[in-house]
């Protein structure tokens, strides 16, 4: 059955009703208003906020940044445009398109100073409304980037917002070919940021407790890795190293004192990940060596969306070792929901097709993957 303009009166889509409870559900295919447009859902992609906002529900978020359930999660995703609403210009139909996710209002100091991400509205599709755990999802046509132009197809596309994050934290450290760079944390941002610090030229240094994860920043380009489980934060500067960039993306205490430790007199220490408890800082040493302490959050969609899928279409062999398969919306709480929330997912990231009838391998191939 078919509504207006040709678009399915409904669609499945994964819903979030309650913490700890998601169901597949038949629910209406979203009218794209205007400015928008609706996306065929190719492929998305699952963080750990997605797993905290499964196990907590709304909870999971600051009280003056809570949308409301039930709501279709996954703010990483991509889509071939089916429909133009009013007023959409740049867009056309059957492209494919990374979605940034990130909806800003454009007009307030932030915005007007090129810092969309720090919106004073600031509100994320599959958090404050529905994203890409369904067949259909509409968006506003300024945060979507055609992938085609620049390199990207198939399953590569649905990593292009967390692409983005982790060049955006570079761009924040301002990072030159004559940096050495440490990434903490090789999970799904940390190894894209090893991908983007390379992209730059730069000798790069990549940690984190799983020999796995290590494997995979070696595969991406790290020119020396260790295992912070069993390499001390005296033995790993004892080597020799020291970074002028640290890119922190745990938000676990030790890894806040490698950055702190292993930074160089004048280093940038990016802090990405989220710190959940107060932290002490050695403030009068990090004066003495004037090491700067940058924040970053999320990314800026109009610069960093596109560089991401620049980043993601020059790797050959495609990224396969990072999200090896493509789970279906039936399988996502099994497959992808409950092993990030537990930390034993075996892939650095889960992928879903809301069109997939089985798991599938994850394709570079463009078109139906289904």
């Amino acid at each position: 059955m078919t509504g207006e303009n040709g678009r399915p009166a409904t669609m499945r889509a994964a819903l979030l009703l309650a913490a700890g409870r998601m169901e597949v559900r038949e629910i209406p295919v979203p009218e794209p208003a205007e400015g928008e447009v609706l996306l065929r859902i190719t492929g998305a992609g699952l963080c750990g906020s997605d797993a905290a906002l499964f196990t907590q529900g709304m909870a999971a978020f600051p009280p003056d940044r809570r949308g409301e359930l039930p709501l279709v999660i996954s703010h990483e995703f991509a889509g071939e445009v089916v429909e133009l609403g009013r007023s959409v210009d740049g867009l056309h139909l059957g492209e494919v398109v990374a979605c940034g996710a990130g909806i800003s209002c454009g007009a307030c100091r932030a915005c007007t100073a090129g810092r969309t991400n720090l919106c004073e509205e600031y509100r994320t599709l599959g958090a404050h409304f529905n994203g890409g755990l369904a067949q259909y999802c509409a968006v506003p046509a300024s945060v979507c980037v055609p992938a085609s132009p620049l390199g990207a197809s198939g399953d590569d596309v649905a990593l292009a917002q967390p692409m983005a994050v982790a060049s955006h934290a570079l761009s924040r450290a301002h990072v030159t070919a004559a940096d050495r760079v440490l990434v903490i944390g090789c999970g799904g941002i940390g190894a894209f940021a090893v991908w983007a610090a390379k992209s730059l030229g730069v000798h790069v240094s990549a940690t984190d407790l799983r020999p796995d994860r290590l494997g995979v920043a070696a595969a991406l380009g790290a020119d020396w890795t260790f295992d912070g489980s069993t390499t001390s934060v005296q033995q790993a500067v004892a080597q020799g190293w020291g970074w002028n960039v640290v890119i922190e993306t745990t938000g676990a205490q030790s890894a806040l004192d490698l950055a702190i430790s292993g930074a160089r007199p004048g280093a940038r220490i990016v802090q990405l990940g989220l710190h959940h408890q107060p932290r002490a800082l050695p403030l009068k040493s990090l004066t003495l060596n004037e090491v700067d302490i940058i924040a970053s959050y999320a990314h800026v969609c109009a610069q960093d969306l596109p560089r991401a899928l620049s980043l993601l279409a020059t790797r050959p062999q495609g990224w396969a070792d990072i999200a090896p398969t493509v789970s279906t919306l039936s399988d996502v709480v099994e497959d992808a929901l409950v092993p990030l929330a537990t930390g034993d997912a075996g892939r650095i990231k889960a992928l879903v097709d809301p069109f997939a009838v089985s798991t599938r391998p994850y394709s570079r191939e463009k078109g139906d993957q289904s």
